[in-house]
């Protein structure tokens, strides 16, 4: 089967869609502190260039969806959006991050390349419509609770709001209680809409809820997921990485370790290869 055309979607420096290798959507769950958050993105930058794979940093200034009201959810809006302006600064790369709340919109596109709807809101008109109305290129995430072909009425939204720039992310489908599996012919579905897919290997293995207190995850699945997608057909990949997951204040169970990251990019230039024979 042989990949569907999409509109390739200009990020930053990076584009997606399009291209020989996926681009690569990493970084933390959520901002911890501006020394961690630039040896994130300052190491994936380097691990990225060396493979020739363009970088999108992500992390979230604000987890408005923790599973407990006590958990971690980040520096908040002004503080998250002060690190992540000087990721921009220092490393060059584009940044992208979530946004919960329609009265965000405005302020985030001011420090952001991408602007990210998540899975749990993407079918919140309101949200879409003022993310799509800053101009800023969207990415969405599918429900866990939705079919692929049901993304053609979010990107429907996006659209009648004046924006075309939109990718979208399968990130596992509710498969019981407290489990997501992935079914990759949701990847080719979705990319049949015209939009850049990426699949982001990480949340696919989190168990929503599955600590009791908090969300649980099995991290050793997530590279053998994110090497099918690969082989499937992605435009990118999003990743969660923490250099101590066992550490990280939010999603550490489906996190991958920052060393680990390296392997598994080589591993996805090789499969992209694959394509062109």
């Amino acid at each position: 089967m042989s990949l569907s055309p999409v509109n390739p979607v200009q990020i930053g420096s990076v584009q997606m869609g399009g291209t020989l290798l996926p681009a690569l959507i990493a970084g933390p769950c959520v901002l911890e502190n501006l020394d961690l958050t630039l040896e994130i993105a300052q190491r994936l930058q380097e691990m990225t260039s060396r493979v020739g794979i363009g970088l999108i940093f992500k992390a979230s200034y604000d987890k408005a969806n923790r599973t407990n009201a006590r958990s971690y959810r980040g520096p908040g809006l002004e503080k998250g959006l002060e690190m992540l302006t000087e990721v921009r600064k220092r490393t060059g790369l584009p940044v992208l991050t979530d946004v919960h709340r329609e009265e965000d919109a405005p302020v985030v596109a001011e420090a952001v390349d991408c602007m990210q709807v998540p899975a749990f809101l993407c079918r919140q008109t309101d949200l879409l419509q003022a993310i799509a109305e800053t101009g800023k290129p969207v990415n969405v995430k599918k429900g866990q609770f939705m079919a692929p072909a049901d993304m053609t009425q979010v990107i429907g939204k996006i659209r009648e709001a004046g924006n075309d720039n939109i990718t979208l992310t399968e990130r596992g489908a509710s498969f019981g209680y407290n489990n997501l599996v992935v079914d990759m012919r949701g990847l080719l579905l979705m990319r049949e809409l015209g939009c850049p897919v990426v699949f982001d290997a990480t949340h696919s293995v989190q168990l929503p809820g599955g600590a009791g207190t908090s969300s649980g995850g099995d991290r050793r699945f997530a590279a053998p997921l994110a090497r099918a997608a690969v082989a499937v057909g992605v435009d990118a990949l999003f990743l969660e990485t923490h250099p101590d997951p066992d550490r990280a204040l939010c999603d550490g169970p489906n996190s991958l370790a920052l060393d680990s990251i390296p392997a598994l990019l080589e591993q996805i230039v090789a499969i992209s290869a694959a394509h062109t024979i």
